[in-house]
């Protein structure tokens, strides 16, 4: 039961990143892209780190790494798959050309939701350790990835308080994720340390398909500069979470 309410307290967490798309209204736009590549740096870091320093190791104590690092891979290719069946890309400004309805990325982005809260479910049932772990490089994702879809419903047409209220709804599909996980993943032990490669594999493609080329596309020497030390700050942020939860 503990672990449950700690589920759904973290899940509810996540929903909260949502506000932050609020940002994109009270925050003029020329700081808004100051500050949203640092956001999306550390966000690529920590789900990095998150992958190769939490999800992994913890699944490699638990199963085979020759079928690990397959379940590994296939999960990197089916979330390819999906973005691109979905219309899944995390755009990070307001004018993106990927979105071509603000309907669609709502569809897509509840299933992403709905996904995370059964990554969240499944690292929870291992530990809570790994749990908070994974709630924490899941949430500074969501920040950035909250502003630019915000932006693309603003842009396809929703009144400012329409946008707030529909985005944290489907925010809300993270804790429906959460509960669901909880059962099914209780009641099938046996799946659970395949679902930790299957996290791994979707981190480390939104990062490295995503939100590493948004860094590359600074022109500027001493911005690409920090942005990269940000990058690595987020995966060292990872490795102290590890250090400290042992």
């Amino acid at each position: 039961m503990l672990t449950l309410l700690a589920i759904i307290f973290s899940t509810f967490l996540i929903t909260l990143c949502v506000w932050a798309g609020a940002l994109v209204i009270l925050l003029k736009k020329d700081i808004l892209q100051k500050i949203i590549k640092f956001l999306v740096a550390l966000s690529a870091g920590v789900l990095m780190g998150g992958a190769f320093l939490h999800l992994l190791p913890e699944a490699a104590e638990k199963i085979n790494t020759n079928i690990l690092f397959v379940i590994f891979l296939i999960a990197f290719a089916s979330f390819f798959l999906i973005e691109k069946l979905l219309f899944w890309r995390h755009c990070h400004e307001d004018d993106c050309s990927v979105h071509t309805f603000g309907y669609m990325n709502l569809v897509g982005d509840s299933i992403h939701n709905f996904i995370d809260g059964l990554v969240i479910a499944g690292a929870f049932l291992v530990n809570w350790h790994l749990g908070f772990a994974t709630t924490l490089a899941i949430a500074i994702h969501e920040i950035p990835q909250e502003i630019g879809d915000f932006g693309v419903l603003i842009h396809a047409g929703f009144e400012y308080k329409t946008a707030l209220i529909v985005n944290y709804l489907v925010a809300l599909t993270v804790v429906l994720g959460g509960v669901v996980g909880y059962f099914f993943l209780s009641f099938s032990s046996n799946i659970l340390p395949y679902i930790l490669p299957v996290a791994a594999g979707g981190f480390v493609y939104i990062a490295a398909s995503d939100l590493i080329p948004e860094i590359r596309r600074e022109q500027n020497k001493k911005k690409s500069i920090i942005a990269y030390l940000i990058f690595i700050l987020g995966i060292v942020f990872m490795f102290i979470v590890k250090a400290f939860s042992h």
